[in-house]
């Protein structure tokens, strides 16, 4: 299977720049998995489409305001710093703009002082280590300095910058929000819950390899960026139980349904407490272990993340409901609409 199998006309002007003023005012296209049938909601219609005893799952990640601007400390140039992953002892891998500028044992100062770096090692497409040097607690100065990561496609100003953080964030450690979450208020949730519908939250820090496109031209030649996940007993047990019950599991967004996936997959279908690292690349001829059905928003063409979708129904069905999302001139992306890929449903007793 090839990469352009995955391509689909996409016009610039259904990018979502800014979120709606109301997180749940968001379109929501229901998509049947099996039939390949198409319906036009709004998201406070998914309130219909769960029944009591299923199980949504979500990210509770925290973005960091991980963007970080500095001066080159020799030349006085700007250098632009993307936190990515903490290596331990106050070293970050990073990704690096202008990276031409910035050398083995070069100094970035930031904040007229308040923070410096030197890079300690040369990575691939622009990355560097930094090892990190201030006095006092890191994330209140990366508070006090940073700005929110916004993927490439958003080029206008955030305002608000909570509007790129999901209410329920949690876990600081993101350098990209898990977007499918930020349609849900505490409201929605007590509603959900009310319905005997079960809320449950894991953690996957999603790595900026969520935004780099496919680089090969057969999808079985890809090797997906590794990000941390971790699991608490209290939320597997309640998964488990609802599976066993009958409920239905959906995961709220890609990085939900990654995580529910690599655990199962080594776990004979069950979910486990466990942390850890994966890299899972979910494709069409995957066979799901533990997900039922996924709440996302729309992709990239040509992305990972819509091979992931057209795994849980078909590439057919998947492409023919972008193709009528355009169409129906659907938001895109981050601060788009959102997509319920619906798994038939079960029985009341």
């Amino acid at each position: 299977m090839e990469v352009n199998d995955f391509d689909f006309d996409l016009p610039e002007r259904l990018i979502a720049q800014t979120p709606l003023k109301d997180r749940t005012a968001s379109r929501l296209m229901v998509l049947d998995k099996v039939t390949g049938e198409v319906e036009h909601r709004h998201f406070r219609d998914l309130f219909n489409e769960l029944q009591q005893g299923d199980v949504l799952v979500l990210n509770d990640t925290r973005v960091l305001p991980a963007r970080l601007m500095g001066v080159k400390e020799e030349t006085g140039a700007t250098i632009e710093v993307l936190l990515l992953k903490e290596t331990g002892n106050d070293e970050w891998e990073t990704l690096v703009k202008p990276s031409k500028r910035v050398k083995l044992g070069t100094i970035v100062t930031f904040g007229d002082g308040q923070l410096q770096a030197e890079c300690t090692g040369i990575l691939e497409q622009g990355g560097r280590t930094f090892k990190f040097i201030y006095v006092g607690v890191f994330y209140e100065i990366l508070d006090a300095l940073g700005q929110m990561p916004l993927p490439p496609y958003i080029t206008e100003t955030l305002d608000d910058q909570t509007r790129y953080q999901t209410v329920f964030a949690k876990e600081r450690g993101s350098a990209a929000a898990p977007t499918a979450g930020l349609h849900f208020t505490d409201e929605i949730f007590q509603e959900l819950r009310a319905k005997g519908v079960g809320i449950e939250f894991i953690t996957l820090h999603v790595g900026l390899g969520t935004f780099r496109p496919v680089s090969v031209d057969s999808i079985a030649e890809h090797t997906m960026h590794s990000e941390y996940f971790s699991v608490a007993k209290e939320s597997a047990d309640a998964i488990n139980k609802a599976k066993a019950q009958g409920g239905r599991v959906i995961a709220v967004g890609t990085t939900s349904a990654r995580t529910l996936e690599t655990i199962a997959a080594a776990n004979n279908g069950k979910v486990v407490p466990s942390s850890g690292w994966t890299s899972i690349f979910i494709f069409p001829g995957y066979e799901f272990r533990l997900l039922d059905g996924l709440l996302t928003n729309f992709h990239l063409p040509k992305s990972t993340l819509i091979m992931l979708v057209s795994a849980l129904s078909t590439r057919e069905h998947v492409l023919n409901a972008y193709n009528t999302a355009v169409a129906e001139n659907y938001r895109f992306f981050s601060f788009g609409d959102a997509m319920f890929i619906k798994p038939p449903k079960r029985k009341e007793s």
